[in-house]
């Protein structure tokens, strides 16, 4: 029997395996149960979708479901970035947003997000509830209730509307695009022919752009935005031509970056120089949220500043979590999915990439020049990570074996504390780290690495590998 599970954001799964039309129908039944029972059903959902295959039959299948409830819902007419479908619950008031988007997987996957009522990524309680409610619809045979899609939009059930002008409205009231405008910051975008697609260059027209196509293919590679998916956006950036290169994940909601030398810029980067940013420039407080594989410049920083920080398991879904209860200047992980105060607990990569044009404009520096600045204060870091394919049964055993404990040196180095928050983390006396990994959505064995060397990083990785026996 298939087992409905929702990861770091969402359910996701192979098309025509797992992410079939009768299997999204029944989550789709199921995020609405759960929302007769908590009462939000009556202020209406919100459907968006981005451009993988089928997505847009995808979200009308979830519209057929709403109508059949009798639930108001509110279909993008268009494909839309993640935070557009996050504030246009927001702004709508709807009890809950839908998004049909499998983010930075590959092309063969889709996917299902629900986005809460305060325009965040569903929190790890409401999901739990939502899995429930699905295995219990699975073994009880519950009827999908469903009306098909012309008849919704004849009777009135359905509304198209269009998110990204609001949206836009939004960023532009949080960042100075007439300042960045006035800097002429050559730049080059590349949305990874992804739901991001257009959106630098409605916002700022001078704003050239690769990968805009529509290409549910994604060119053959995951639309992630890590170095080794952005050798062509590093190239146009080393020609010359460019100061910045900014690229966006499939759904828009994560950033990745090439700096003014041509080289990655990565997360940990971003976080780095955005928190910096907001803090010195924007005159912005607030706690300061990161997940368990994300730099510890961020730490530094924070004791530099004197701001509480938080530490989260990987999901930005615990940092919504922490942003809804807490004043927090800015959340984080390592895949690129950043969120800041006044705005939505949402990560937003369009929103990210105006912050760091922001930040060059207003201090007439690069990315690099800025991150040099932070790091001749507290030091150089080096980090990197490597994906590697395991099986589920090399999976299960490498994660008994680390479960056990007992690693007191690795790479000759000792190991002066464990954090097994989320994977399984080993920490140095001189502050290097060491995180292993498996991905709780695909047959991945994630490995993350920071030291004060490059060479340092490598022995990390490869020893990791050994003790991982891939």
């Amino acid at each position: 029997m298939l087992q409905i599970k929702f990861g770091t954001d969402g359910w996701r799964g192979v098309i025509a395996k797992e992410f079939t039309f009768d299997n999204l129908a029944l989550v789709a039944q199921s995020t609405i149960d759960y929302l007769l029972a908590e009462g939000l059903a009556e202020k209406g959902l919100v459907v968006g979708y981005d451009r993988r295959f089928l997505s847009r039959r995808f979200a009308e299948r979830v519209v057929e479901v709403a109508a059949g409830n009798n639930i108001k819902v509110y279909l993008t007419n268009d494909y839309v970035p993640t935070p557009a479908v996050s504030w246009a619950v927001r702004r709508l008031g709807a009890g809950c947003g839908i998004m049909i988007t499998a983010s930075h997987n590959p092309p063969e996957y889709n996917g299902f997000k629900i986005k809460e009522s305060f325009g965040g990524s569903a929190r790890p309680a409401t999901t739990r509830v939502v899995e429930e409610i699905v295995a219990k619809n699975m073994e009880s045979g519950r009827k999908i209730l469903e009306i098909p899609l012309e008849e919704a939009f004849a009777n009135g059930m359905v509304e198209l509307i269009e998110a990204k002008e609001a949206y836009f409205a939004q960023l532009a009231g949080y960042v100075d695009l007439e300042l960045i405008k006035q800097a002429r910051i050559p730049v080059i975008a590349d949305p990874m022919f992804g739901a991001g697609c257009g959106c630098l260059r409605e916002l700022l027209p001078e704003t050239d752009e690769i990968h805009s196509g529509e290409n549910p293919s994604f060119g053959g590679q995951p639309p992630e935005p890590t170095e080794e998916h952005l050798t062509e956006l590093a190239a146009l950036v080393r020609s010359g031509k460019y100061r910045v290169g900014l690229a966006l994940d499939g759904d828009a909601d994560r950033i990745g970056a090439v700096d003014e030398t041509g080289e990655f810029f990565s997360s940990h980067r971003i976080f780095t120089v955005i928190l910096r940013h907001l803090y010195e420039r924007k005159g912005l407080r607030g706690g300061v949220v990161k997940t368990v594989s994300t730099t510890g410049m961020i730490d530094l920083l924070c004791c530099k500043y004197g701001l509480e920080l938080h530490e989260t398991p990987i999901g930005f879904k615990y940092i919504c979590e922490l942003m809804l209860g807490n004043d927090i200047l800015m959340g984080g992980e390592e895949s690129g999915g950043l969120g800041v105060k006044g705005h939505i607990p949402e990560r937003d990569g369009i929103l990210m990439g105006l912050l760091l044009l922001e930040a060059m404009a207003m201090s007439g520096k690069g990315l690099r020049q800025l991150l040099d600045e932070t790091m001749k204060e507290i030091g150089y870091f080096y980090y990197r990570r490597i994906d590697l394919a395991i099986g589920n049964v090399a999976k299960e055993k490498l994660v008994a074996c680390l479960k056990g404990g007992g690693i007191k040196q690795i790479a000759s180095m000792e190991v002066v504390r464990e954090n097994f928050m989320d994977g399984f983390k080993y920490i140095f006396a001189d502050g290097a780290w060491l995180l292993i990994r498996p991905s709780g959505t695909e047959p991945v064995l994630r490995l993350y690495c920071e030291a004060n060397h490059p060479a340092v990083v490598e022995q990390l990785l490869g020893a990791a590998r050994e003790i991982a026996g891939v």
